[in-house]
């Protein structure tokens, strides 16, 4: 199969905006918060720009410490973001939520790149990186939907075993439906982008096996960890 991929002009790319600029215009006429959506996709313009500058300069180089560091930085963001919805101090929650990505995101990566991938140099910034993303990504939304659903359990006085219960099953919800759907109803960013580079379809399916293994190990290891860790914390959120 050939692995040319079709360039987007920049003229054609603002093509993608047009149905954006609908949704756009039924937010603001169904006076539904609008200035947030505006926000978003700013952001995700600004932040899609600098990473795809800044992974080409990852790429090219050949050292493992800024690898780590990127990686760290990665954990850091995440750990963050995934506190963003409860109503419990971030700062208090930080270390734990950190503890239980590392914990699980990195069992599960290490797992993919080292063990499946037998990468040649542990740290490939091509591999490691996207992987990376997506396995910690994977383990904040599970964390945010485990605590929201946890200290919502615990605030009405249900016993920490029922409530860690019901914030793991509400935290797989999302990996598990993905699941259910993976070729069925849509066909995964991963592996829909190696078909359209040119990768036999069979290679691609693979690859997203292997992908779908890490989301899943991920999401349920940092969710367990971070429960198990939180138990002994409860006193100090009463």
């Amino acid at each position: 199969m050939s692995n040319n991929v079709l360039a987007i002009p920049i003229p054609n790319l603002l093509i993608a905006f047009i149905p954006v600029v609908m949704v756009l215009w039924i937010l603001y006429r169904w006076s539904v918060d609008v200035n947030s959506a505006i926000y978003s996709l700013f952001r995700m313009l600004i932040q899609l720009l600098i990473v795809g500058y800044f992974l080409a300069f990852i790429f090219e180089s050949d050292n493992a410490w800024i690898i780590l560091c990127v990686l760290s930085v990665m954990v850091l963001f995440s750990c963050w973001i995934a506190l963003r919805a409860s109503e419990i101090n971030r700062k208090q929650l930080f270390f734990i939520t950190f503890l239980a990505i590392v914990f699980g995101g990195g069992i599960a990566l290490v797992v993919m790149t080292q063990g499946v991938l037998q990468l040649p140099q542990w740290y490939m910034p091509r591999y490691l990186i996207p992987l990376a993303g997506m396995t910690f990504a994977s383990s904040m939304n599970s964390i945010s939907l485990a605590a929201e659903r946890f200290f919502s359990e615990i605030k009405r006085g249900t016993e920490y075993i029922l409530a860690r219960n019901a914030a793991f099953k509400t935290s797989m919800i999302p990996i598990v439906n993905s699941m259910f759907a993976v070729g069925l109803v849509s066909l995964p960013g991963m592996m829909t982008g190696q078909i359209l580079s040119g990768t036999s379809p069979l290679i691609a399916a693979r690859y997203q096996i292997m992908v779908m293994c890490m989301l899943f190990a991920a999401s349920g290891l940092s969710t367990a960890m971070f429960l198990f860790l939180i138990k002994r914390k409860l006193h100090n959120f009463s």
